[in-house]
């Protein structure tokens, strides 16, 4: 296994939709999601994206720590991975949340998410997988979806007064 490199924010792999994964049992697929998985680790993030890697497929793997879970409906996960998911929203309602992202280093903003998805796509063993997410679960497949259509987290954002530097948003309580 080896850690990866993370692209930046203004790397072109981030802003173009990511490709369908033909085999997810493949070989590379499966060196691919090992070494995701060292990288997610060593950055300390709770997910990461194929494009975030500089591979431009669609295929993302997140975690839900025991401090990120929301109770019972949003429990802690280890990592998960989700090989050319579907995500659908389950109603209308939005939750606002401060995010970042291992490719805007050291930057912070307060994205609207739905409350609730319906998640679909393959497991990296090539099993098929589908279920209901809330809670930060849903908010950290929601960032990483947006990674494999080329969409930041900023493109997201109604409220650019609620976007900035982390240790700033911390200090002043923006």
């Amino acid at each position: 296994m080896a850690v990866l490199a993370i692209a930046r924010m203004g790397h072109p792999v981030l802003r173009q939709p990511a490709q369908e994964v033909p085999d997810p049992t493949a070989p590379d697929i499966q060196r691919l999601i090992a070494d995701m998985r060292e990288t997610l680790e060593e950055s300390g993030g709770v997910g990461l994206a194929a494009p975030q890697v500089f591979v431009s497929q669609r295929l993302f793997i997140y975690s839900v720590p025991l401090a990120r879970s929301e109770g019972e409906d949003d429990p802690p996960l280890p990592v998960q991975v989700l090989i050319n998911p579907v995500l659908t929203p389950v109603d209308d309602e939005k939750l606002l949340r401060a995010e970042g992202c291992l490719s805007l280093p050291d930057l912070r903003g307060e994205v609207p998410r739905y409350k609730r998805i319906w998640y679909a796509g393959f497991d990296q063993h090539g099993q098929k997988v589908e279920g209901m997410a809330t809670g930060f679960r849903a908010h950290v497949m929601q960032h990483e979806m947006d990674h494999l259509d080329g969409i930041l987290y900023p493109m997201r954002m109604t409220d650019m007064s609620k976007f900035g530097f982390a240790k700033e948003i911390t200090r002043y309580g923006a």
